[in-house]
């Protein structure tokens, strides 16, 4: 087994809403920066072993799956590297 480190990173999907985003934005152009757009995200950081990246992607996906995002409105990214 190895260790492995699995980014999650849950974000809505393209079209529903994001109050959280909405809100930060504004307040960004109030300070002075000017976006297009703004969305957000959690960030998930597993620490787990496994026989290889792949079987640890596999893992932190069904995590995504099952608990971190809800398929329904959110789409997740799955990232693993190797611990040191």
């Amino acid at each position: 087994m190895t260790a492995y480190t699995a980014t999650v990173t849950v974000r809505l999907k393209e079209g529903v809403l994001d109050p959280e985003a909405a809100t930060t934005k504004r307040a960004l152009e109030r300070l002075g920066f000017e976006l297009r757009g703004l969305r957000s995200a959690d960030r998930f950081e597993l620490d787990l072993d496994a026989e290889s990246a792949e079987s640890a992607a596999d893992r932190a996906g069904e995590m995504a799956e099952r608990l971190l995002a809800n398929p329904t409105i959110h789409d997740y990214d799955v990232e693993v590297e190797p611990r040191e």
